[in-house]
């Protein structure tokens, strides 16, 4: 096939499907085994963000100081 048989290109037109496509990350061989599939890797992801955030809710609760009693 020649060059002039491809016809022309549009610029941008799989720059959606692109962005929107799946990232790749690359595992340390223990932490594979610890979690061999994608699911569970986001359920433990996900758990560990869940007490993230619940740890600071519970860390950053404004408390009222007590009044000091004269002795």
């Amino acid at each position: 096939m020649k060059r002039e048989q491809l016809g022309v290109g549009v610029r941008g037109k799989y720059h959606k499907q692109f962005t929107q496509g799946s990232n790749v990350v690359v595992l340390q061989p223990e932490i594979q085994k610890a979690f061999p599939t994608s699911e569970a890797v986001n359920k433990a992801l996900a758990s560990m963000l869940a007490f993230t955030q619940e740890a600071q809710t519970i860390t950053h609760v404004k408390r009222t100081p007590r009044k000091r009693v004269a002795a």
